[in-house]
């Protein structure tokens, strides 16, 4: 996909917007603390539409955003933590729901078949909530949401909470008859 872009040339990069929040680099959602880079013209779309309906961000969340964003080493103990989870996931998931360790980020995505009724079924059964893929997707025109199979799982919790949470889910939906396709069967969109 990045190739795709190199190729279309600098006029490409002139309709490209980037957006980077503390949110998930510091875990710190709450700040609402980031900025975009682009091309000077949306550059300054941008800065107008935020003049007349953007809400400016608080000194005291400023200072704060400023030493996280010039500090890298809680970073790096994040990224580690992640690994962590992401390597109990692998562990126990193996191939089923088709899971796919992600290139970045914090959710799994397994294919469950009906991923609101696998929602619906883990917090009754197992006291495990995730959230049902077709809720973080689009349906398209014909009606078909590509999140429909799918359950996001945050992997967020420590190493413990992580593993029993896993194990959980992992108990229900095997009990549950739960088709779990191959991770080489799901679309490596995820």
């Amino acid at each position: 996909q990045a190739a795709a872009l190199t190729g279309a040339g600098e006029a490409a990069l002139d309709r490209v917007l980037v957006f980077h929040s503390l949110s998930k680099r510091s875990s710190a959602p709450g700040l609402r603390c980031g900025f975009a880079a682009g091309s000077a013209r949306l550059i300054d779309s941008l800065d107008m539409a935020l003049r007349v309906g953007g809400a400016g961000v608080p000194l005291p969340i400023l200072a704060a955003g400023t030493r996280l964003w010039r500090e890298e080493s809680h970073v790096e103990a994040n990224r580690a933590y992640y690994r962590e989870n992401f390597a109990i996931a692998e562990r126990l998931l193996g191939n089923r729901f088709g899971f796919r360790k992600p290139d970045g980020g914090f959710f799994l995505w397994l294919d469950v078949g009906d991923g609101e009724a696998a929602a619906v079924k883990l917090w009754r059964e197992a006291g495990v909530r995730v959230v049902p893929g077709a809720y973080v997707s689009e349906t398209d025109a014909s009606g078909d949401n590509p999140g429909r199979p799918y359950i996001r799982v945050a992997l967020v919790y420590d190493a413990e909470t992580t593993e029993n949470g896993l194990k959980r889910i992992v108990d229900v939906l095997a009990r549950d008859g739960t088709k779990a396709p191959p991770a080489a069967a799901v679309g490596a969109g995820r």
